[in-house]
């Protein structure tokens, strides 16, 4: 049966459906013929034509990072889209019960839908649960909580699928060359996002036979500890054939300390996409020859979400009246062939 286009705020929050157990078995074990419907092109689904009002409230962690300010412009600029979109927009603190403080006012505004992007996932799941039970639907950008039940949609990157996507493009380009080396300049050792971004590296590598991890450096996330990292790297291996770096703001750091040294012998790929990384690329005139891509465009479609959830929509291009209960982005290799293509996203 069909459902109305006014879905309630409950089924937005929880994605239910009333549905008997006895029309649940008939469905199942009936062998008799049936007229199957096609799927509904009548769903209400949003678009960019003014609709009903809907605040967004946004909270993120301080913009102490180049991909955590462009997360913030992303979130801005898109509002910025839609005439029917009030965006309020916390000052952003990496001090968890800051950030809980700073949810809580917006939960107390009575926001429409809220966007979190939290410090720390799991510290902040009872404040998205909060929100959730006031009947506020939370979408949760990227950072996830501990619990499914602290958000209606969670929409972030892939952090294996990151280091997987390094690992295939230098395993291709070193796949004719004997003895292969490579070396790894990963991010926070105690952050999951980096234990799964070298997981990903390593099982790439697993399909390269010829190809052998030999050191690996964790730096800060920092252009400072990324030259500090990468220079012992350098003066620990006299030779090898690539590199992967976690991340585009310490390859800025990893690049000066490149530079320093003289060396050229190899091929760097780089993470995240900053555009400095993307210049860098489309000059050709370094190592740095790929950044795969962690989008901080995940903002914006956060926005489009929380915009659907508030009207009460679903997604273009898919049958269903509901939005998915989450989104991962895919990480592009972003080399001198579609450089330009992804410039635009590129952050500072």
């Amino acid at each position: 049966m069909a459902r109305t286009p006014a879905t309630s705020r409950r089924a937005l929050l929880f994605g239910t459906a009333a549905v008997s157990a006895g029309a649940l078995l008939t469905a199942c074990t009936s062998n008799e013929p049936k007229n199957q419907e096609p799927a509904a092109d009548s769903a209400p689904v949003a678009d960019d034509k003014p609709g009903k009002a809907v605040t967004i409230g946004f909270a993120g962690p301080q913009a102490d990072h180049g991909w955590l300010n462009a997360i913030n412009d992303n979130a801005k600029s898109r509002a910025k889209k839609y005439s029917d979109v009030t965006l309020e927009i916390t000052e952003g603190s990496n001090d968890t019960a800051q950030q809980i403080g700073q949810i809580q006012t917006l939960i107390n505004k009575k926001v429409d839908v809220l966007v979190i992007l939290p410090a720390d996932g799991k510290a902040l799941t009872q404040v998205g649960l909060q929100a959730m039970r006031a009947g506020i639907p939370v979408v949760n950008l990227d950072r996830v909580f501990a619990s499914p039940q602290a958000y209606r949609c969670w929409i972030g990157g892939d952090n294996y699928g990151m280091g997987l996507n390094a690992g295939h493009y230098i395993g291709e380009q070193l796949k004719g060359k004997k003895n292969a080396k490579v070396v790894e300049l990963a991010g926070l050792d105690n952050l999951e996002l980096t234990q799964q971004r070298t997981k990903g590296f390593d099982d790439a590598l697993k399909n390269y036979p010829n190809i052998r991890k030999v050191a690996r450096q964790a730096a800060d996330f920092t252009v400072e500890s990324g030259q500090a990292k990468m220079a012992q790297l350098l003066q620990a291996q006299s030779s090898f054939d690539a590199l992967w770096n976690h991340d585009d703001d310490q390859g800025v750091g990893a690049l000066r300390a490149i530079d320093q040294a003289g060396r050229d012998d190899f091929l760097m790929v780089g993470g995240a996409g900053a555009k400095s990384a993307m210049d860098a690329i489309k000059a050709g005139d370094s190592v740095l020859k790929a950044t795969v891509l962690y989008p901080p465009t995940m903002a914006a479609s956060a926005i489009d979400l929380a915009r659907a959830l508030g009207q009460g929509k679903g997604v273009g291009g898919l049958a269903e009246f509901e939005i998915p209960s989450s989104l991962t982005l895919y990480s592009a290799v972003v080399t001198k062939d579609n450089v330009d293509q992804y410039l635009p996203t590129g952050f500072i």
